[in-house]
């Protein structure tokens, strides 16, 4: 009772203390290869990097540390959660090659956490105990960051060389943060003796294919809480509290944020491509800036969509009654074209709700309407129907008034089957996904990793607890060449003059130094070859199949990244 009360009561007076603090010029930034530096708990114009490493385009990874442990999670923008799983893990967790979390340093919450994704259909899961310890990325490291130590998972992250999820998304989709808000609230134990909680269950419903699980915030309701009183007399709100709780329990990059470790409340993305031309973009990660030599100026900006309380969204907090906070990262969308030609809008959700896409690097494909992707298929001739890899194939999506199109190799996915090597097949990267309703998220379209590998992406999270005073916004910037018609042709004669064979690399996260070699369109730097870490093997990490022993990627939707079941057709 005593220390959930003292928590209470500091989170009551911390309300007002929570802020953002004025910007400067700069950046941390966070390519594919990393430069040690030490960076100072202020803002400052410092610049360290880290790497991304790539599985077979579909699943990007950062190196992280985790208390004593440095490890390869996967970078997530669809989801807020970090979670990595412990050496406690039995079963398949202990065939893993890479580093797994001492569970005998974890800071223990008393609470447990169950991480759901996909539908109910799908069953896959995360779930072990919620703890705190310092975490770490690129130069940047945060003192009592929540996580949670997986001790128990069905997930197939171990064959993407990682063990985990790094979420970059916003605090309210954070299930461990509404898990330690609703346990510090609402209930009166000990911190120790709050296992066997509720577990996620209370706090969410279970997502759709394509769509992470929409929260809720049905414990923040004043009946269900005792009334607190701050230092000074008053009594906040829930919802002043659950803001106020953003700097102890939110997200690794919120609190990033709020304690003005960053020159500017900035991440942005470029992806490498591997499969099918290797090269391209560097695959980064830049932190509180830009990637050097890119403007602000150079980017297309859309604000991120708020969800009112009235939507399902945050409660404001009483000293800002307007306030409507984002959920996740998601823009509005003008138009969407294919070769060309604007597509029809779907009838399958309200005309009253906008267009609208979410940008998240967990996706492995574009998934749209249902109806608007069965009238693209339709110009192949059916849901599977496949097209000659050589022809360019232009999904564009109007942003803001520019224009944005899928690079033509990202739009096309080689068939596994396919035995032709004069003339290799493809598919549309293409997917459907549940339509907009009441209730749930309100966008249309999730634009993954084929869209996020031909732009780059600056996530700019604005003041986290008083979004009206500083709204959080996306930048892109087309990384598609002029010439890329040419390159596409170029790619698929390599693949014909050695037989049919379509190159598959996966590199894990690199921890060394490498310096960028050059820049690609827009002066994105290039991708080059990453150091690898000392547990990596290379000759796990690089390899060609030919098409007939094409390795089949079971793609199973998830909240927020795509979890990946390989299949070897020898």
């Amino acid at each position: 009772m005593f220390t959930t009360i003292v928590l209470a009561l500091s989170l009551a007076a911390s309300v007002s203390s929570v802020g953002v603090a004025a910007r400067t010029d700069g950046g941390i930034h966070l390519p594919m290869y990393r430069t040690v530096a030490s960076v100072s708990q202020k803002r400052s114009t410092m610049i360290s990097a880290v790497g991304l490493g790539d599985f077979l385009d579909v699943t990007y990874t950062v190196s992280v540390t985790v208390g004593n442990t440095e490890t390869t999670l996967v970078l997530d923008t669809g989801s807020s959660d970090l979670w990595v799983v412990s050496d406690a893990c039995s079963g398949e967790c202990t065939d893993s090659v890479v580093p797994l979390y001492s569970i005998a340093s974890l800071n223990d919450t008393g609470l447990d956490v169950l991480l759901l994704y996909g539908d109910s259909r799908t069953g896959t899961y995360a779930s072990g105990p919620i703890g705190q310890d310092s975490v770490g990325i690129g130069g940047l490291s945060v003192a009592s960051q929540t996580f949670a130590a997986a001790n128990s998972t069905n997930t197939t992250i171990f064959q993407t060389g990682s063990a985990g999820i790094l979420g970059l998304g916003f605090p309210p989709i954070s299930l461990m943060w509404r898990e330690r808000l609703q346990a510090d609230l609402v209930n009166s134990q000990s911190p120790l003796s709050k296992r066997g909680l509720p577990g996620p269950s209370a706090n969410i419903s279970t997502g759709s294919i394509g769509q992470p699980p929409f929260p809720s915030f049905d414990f923040l309701k004043p009946a269900l809480l005792k009334k607190r009183q701050a230092p000074d007399g008053t009594s906040p709100s829930p919802a002043d509290l659950a803001i106020a709780s953003f700097a102890h329990y939110g997200p690794l990059f919120t609190r990033l944020i709020g304690q003005d470790a960053l020159a500017l409340p900035l991440i942005a993305t470029t992806l490498q491509r591997d499969s099918f031309q290797i090269g391209g973009n560097a695959g980064m990660l830049s932190i509180g800036g830009l990637p050097a030599g890119l403007q602000i100026t150079q980017l297309t900006w859309a604000p991120v969509r708020g969800y009112s309380s009235d939507e399902g969204g945050l409660p404001p907090p009483s000293d800002s009654p307007a306030e409507v906070y984002p959920l996740v990262w998601e823009i509005a969308v003008d138009d969407v074209y294919f070769d060309g030609v604007k597509l029809p809008r779907s009838i399958l959700s309200s005309p009253a709700i906008s267009l609208s896409a979410l940008i998240d690097t967990g996706n492995s494909l574009v998934r749209g309407p249902r109806d608007v992707v069965e009238h693209i298929m339709a110009y192949f001739g059916g849901p599977n129907a496949s097209f000659d890899c050589k022809e360019v194939h232009n999904l564009t999506f109007q942003i803001g008034g520019s224009m944005f199109t899928v690079d033509p190799r990202d739009f096309a996915h080689p068939l596994q089957d396919d035995s032709s090597s004069e003339s290799p097949r493809c598919t549309p990267a293409l997917a459907m996904t549940d339509p907009p309703g009441q209730g749930g998220f309100l966008y249309s379209w999730s634009l993954g990793d084929p869209f996020l590998k031909s732009v780059l992406v600056a996530y700019y999270y604005g003041n986290v607890t008083h979004p009206s005073q500083d709204p959080p916004k996306i930048g892109l910037l087309s990384t598609v060449p002029s010439d890329v018609a040419s390159q596409l042709q170029q790619a698929i004669q390599a693949v014909v003059s050695s037989g049919g064979q379509f190159p598959a690399i996966a590199e894990s996260a690199p921890t060394g130094t490498a310096i960028s070699s050059g820049t690609a369109a827009n002066g994105v730097p290039q991708a080059t070859h990453a150091d690898l870490p000392s547990y990596a093997s290379n000759a796990a990490l690089t390899f060609a199949l030919r098409t007939k022993a094409w390795t089949s990627l079971a793609l199973a939707t998830t909240t927020g990244f795509v979890l990946l079941g390989i299949v070897t057709y020898l």
